[in-house]
């Protein structure tokens, strides 16, 4: 056979992840200004005497670390898409990235936490003027870097102008971005750190005030820890979320009885296996075996597994069965 005829049925698994996704530059200029704010807080935390703006700032620099992970999986995923050894491309770069990131942010907590109870049986001295206003710039920085990540944390890199190659027997989302889930766990990991970022912020200033009108000294370790257990229970939850693409979890219940439900309405076509499983941030990848008396093309098959799944790649299997 020749090579140009084999051709037509082969493809990449590239998938649209040598694209520069919009995360990548959004996630440097955060960077950039948590690196600045970093120094600050945590030169003034230690000069004035704050554990909560000393931890503020310690946390602020766990992210500089958390965010350059994020920015270093956009570059890694992009120049390594069309690497052979990726069996379905760089998605997972994505989910692997914002895994490492949660446990970085737990480690960091639990520092936090230990330095707030040294500094419960050891207090010092506070210069609330300096540090209230520290922290002020701190929490309007990590306002700012919210509203760069975008919002909910949710990355819809797809964007209209974007192009997702529709390779052989396969679907292009441009059209259906927003009809399934489509998180970036790498852009969620970005806006957690951040958002845990505006917390420890808060706190700090709740804990400057307390204890600079209420006389209560102690809130400022306190708050410390109190972020610590917030930061750690929203990287668990971060986690949770990573470890369902790691693990090749199956797609939802519903998404899954749905696309049987469709194969199964084809010319008295069983589904015999499904797998669905995740490959990168809103796309998947199924693997079928069907049972038929009226067996198909496998393309017609495939097409007939809706766009908004976000299933971009599909092995079809085909078994004739005519005393089914």
């Amino acid at each position: 056979m020749h090579t140009e005829t084999i051709a037509k049925w082969q493809h990449t698994h590239i998938f649209g992840q040598d694209q520069i996704k919009s995360g990548e530059k959004r996630t440097l200029f955060v960077i950039i200004m948590t690196g600045i704010m970093m120094v600050g807080e945590i030169t003034t935390g230690i000069i004035y005497g704050s554990m909560a703006l000393t931890a503020d700032g310690i946390h602020m620099g766990s992210h500089m670390l958390g965010l350059g992970i994020t920015f270093f999986a956009y570059i890694y995923a992009r120049r390594h898409a069309g690497d052979l050894r990726f069996s379905f491309g760089t998605g997972k770069v994505n989910a692997l990235a914002g895994y490492t990131s949660a446990m970085v942010l737990i480690f960091i907590a639990l520092f936090m936490a230990y330095e707030s109870i040294v500094r419960i049986i050891n207090p010092v001295e506070i210069y609330y003027n300096q540090a209230i206003t520290v922290a002020v710039i701190g929490l309007i920085v990590n306002g700012i870097s919210m509203v760069i990540l975008g919002g909910n944390g949710h990355a819809h890199d797809h964007d209209h102008g974007e192009h997702i190659p529709q390779e052989h027997g396969e679907h292009s989302l441009v059209s259906h971005a927003h009809a399934h889930p489509n998180v970036d766990h790498n852009l969620k990991a970005a806006y957690t750190h951040v958002l845990t970022d505006a917390l420890t912020s808060i706190l700090a200033i709740f804990a400057l005030l307390t204890a600079k009108f209420l006389h209560l000294v102690w809130m400022d370790p306190v708050m410390g820890i109190v972020g610590a257990i917030v930061v750690i229970r929203w990287s668990v939850g971060l986690i949770q979320g990573t470890i369902v693409v790691l693990l090749d979890h199956q797609i939802s219940v519903k998404m899954r009885n749905r696309i049987i439900g469709i194969l199964e309405s084809y010319k008295d076509t069983k589904v015999s296996d499904l797998h669905i499983w995740s490959i990168g941030p809103g796309i998947y990848s199924s693997e079928i075996s069907l049972v038929t008396k009226y067996p198909d093309s496998p393309d017609n098959y495939k097409n007939l597994i809706p766009l908004d799944t976000g299933v971009v790649h599909s092995t079809v299997e085909i078994h004739c069965c005519p005393d089914q």
